[in-house]
């Protein structure tokens, strides 16, 4: 059996999702679901002080990035003390996961040992499925792969049959950074129109772009969705200073009528992998609580106090 080595928490998923969690010898700083990988050894680490405010953070990664591919490196001693078969990675985002040339250069250095190296390129929703079935080829269950895409389509499908029924869509804006404001791109806007919404921001297959008050003051959304990339619900709430103290904060449509959303951004819709389905639920029932209610109410999201 091949040992597997997973540098990216969305790929970990779809392993353990294909059966292959036993055959894991390794993980990456963030791979942490399901929570039994946690136990394995992980060999990458961020180049920065991950604690402070967004805008530190924001600041932190920029001027790595001004020097380096990655915001990440790797542990070679580790990776070669795991000898792995298998490594999977990725080329979509720098700011995601160690960068493919930092894991060609960590291979070149092991002697004896010609790992294959798989890369995936999540952009959208049918990247997803082509990364699942790169996946299951890598580890030769291909019938595996394209079942579990077979069961991950039918339960969006699902939802999006449900979602065309309903006449009145809001308006919907996705924060994926709060200091400076970024929307949300890549599969969020098919997402979003999925779950029965109407995205403002961001393109379906891009890049997440930077967006400034203004433009979400203009389009005065019926619902934020705010879903920080690697903040869980407790570090997005203790993050809504700069956005609350906007002066027109409490003017926004959806303030006033109590329809601002902090979601898991770390656990669900940063992260392309099989739980996209997961986020697409969660978006469902916060747009359209009376059709949906799939039980992630202060798991996934919470309503946020907009008192506070």
């Amino acid at each position: 059996m091949p040992r597997i080595l997973s540098l990216i928490a969305s790929s970990t998923e779809i392993v353990c999702a294909l059966g292959f969690e036993g055959q894991l010898v390794g993980r990456s700083h963030e791979c942490d679901f399901p929570t039994s990988v946690q136990s394995l050894p992980f060999c990458t680490e961020p180049k920065f002080n991950v604690d402070g405010t967004s805008a530190e953070i924001d600041q932190r990664v920029k001027s790595i990035l001004q020097e380096a591919l990655s915001v990440y490196r790797i542990d070679e001693i580790k990776l070669k003390e795991l000898k792995p078969d298998i490594i999977i990675t990725q080329s979509q985002c720098e700011v995601c996961a160690v960068s493919m040339s930092d894991v060609n250069k960590a291979v070149s250095g092991l002697i004896g040992s010609k790992p294959q190296i798989v890369s995936l390129e999540p952009n959208q929703l049918t990247d997803l499925w082509n990364d699942i079935n790169l996946v299951s080829e890598a580890l030769k269950v291909p019938n595996e792969g394209k079942k579990l895409v077979r069961e991950l389509k039918q339960r969006i499908k699902n939802i999006e049959d449900e979602a065309r029924k309903i006449v009145k869509k809001p308006t919907v804006a996705c924060i994926e950074w709060i200091d400076p404001l970024m929307a949300a791109g890549n599969w969020m806007p098919e997402l979003v129109e999925l779950g029965g919404g109407i995205n403002l921001f961001g393109e379906s297959g891009k890049h997440s772009p930077w967006m400034n008050w203004d433009n979400l003051k203009e389009s005065d959304p019926d619902i934020i969705l705010i879903l920080p990339c690697g903040y869980n619900i407790e570090r997005t709430k203790s993050e809504m200073t700069p956005l609350i103290e906007k002066p027109d904060w409490f003017q926004l449509k959806a303030v006033k009528n109590r329809q601002v959303y902090i979601t898991d951004g770390n656990q669900y819709f940063n992260r392309p992998g099989p739980r996209l389905v997961e986020s697409l639920e969660i978006i469902a029932e916060i747009l359209h609580p009376i059709y949906f209610n799939f039980g992630h109410e202060n798991i996934g999201w919470e309503l946020l106090d907009t008192k506070l």
